[in-house]
């Protein structure tokens, strides 16, 4: 039996590990949803392949290539997949590093990150602080304190005539309605809803608009659509004029998610 094959892929094993951090590696096939959720251990959930969406009682977010979502302990969440996923997650008892607490975020995986990730996956699940896990473990903490966080979440609407709006667009982002027409749906004004958007989403309804369209970009770039199909679907005359604007909302350029 190989180390790999005695990795428990139950995540209430890695809760009480004797070390700071456990790796559990696990395999998800397309259009699996885990349901809502907690740990006693903050998580750092990576994608090897695939794309991750994750969404709490607050926001929803979008886990794309060569980046990682952040999640606090004792933070309900549910987790859907998107395209076969190989996924790792680190659980991370941060009582017992120095690693400086992070709050809920999506993350980049440096090119290091990744290797040690991947490196951690290949050890004992239970190792010794001195051993080449225990070490590779201190480097994964270093790096996940500097990693650079990304502007990949999409704020969610308590206000049920907002959450009415809100779920018709989730539902299909190229949706061209504008407030006036939502309304009826909504059952309240455009006033109201634009008030609503602000005070509630903390931004206009055409930036959360936005927002929404550029997670389903960032997901068709994620399974290889090349950036210009990407940029001609969501109403962009150019590729150009496309990845200036995803580039300004997301933190990151179209070309860094691409496949193609």
């Amino acid at each position: 039996m190989t180390v790999h094959d005695e990795r428990s892929t139950d995540p209430q094993d890695y809760q009480g590990l004797p070390q700071a951090i456990g790796l559990m590696s696990k395999s998800f096939a397309d259009g699996f949803v885990i349901p809502l959720h907690e740990h006693e251990r903050d998580q750092l959930l990576y994608a090897a392949g695939g794309i991750m969406r994750l969404r709490t009682e607050a926001e929803a977010w979008i886990v794309p290539r060569d980046s990682a979502v952040y999640i606090p302990a004792g933070t309900h969440h549910a987790v859907s997949m998107h395209g076969n996923v190989e996924m790792r997650t680190l659980y991370i008892d941060t009582a017992a590093t120095d690693a400086r607490r992070r709050d809920l975020s999506v993350v980049a995986v440096s090119p290091l990150l990744r290797e040690l990730v991947l490196a951690l996956s290949e050890e004992p699940m239970v190792y010794d602080p001195d051993s080449r896990g225990g070490l590779i473990a201190q480097l994964i903490e270093l790096e996940i304190g500097r990693a650079r966080e990304l502007s990949l979440k999409v704020p969610l609407p308590k206000d049920a005539r907002l959450q009415r709006l809100c779920a018709g667009l989730l539902a299909d982002p190229s949706d061209r309605r504008t407030l006036e027409a939502w309304s009826g749906v909504a059952g309240a004004s455009a006033r109201t809803l634009a008030r609503l958007f602000e005070r509630d989403l903390g931004m206009s309804f055409n930036r959360w608009r936005q927002r929404i369209r550029f997670h389903n970009a960032l997901e068709a770039l994620s399974r290889g659509v090349p950036i210009a199909r990407v940029a001609q679907q969501h109403g962009y005359r150019s590729a150009s004029a496309f990845s200036a604007a995803f580039g300004k909302v997301m933190g990151v350029p179209p070309s860094r998610i691409s496949v193609e």
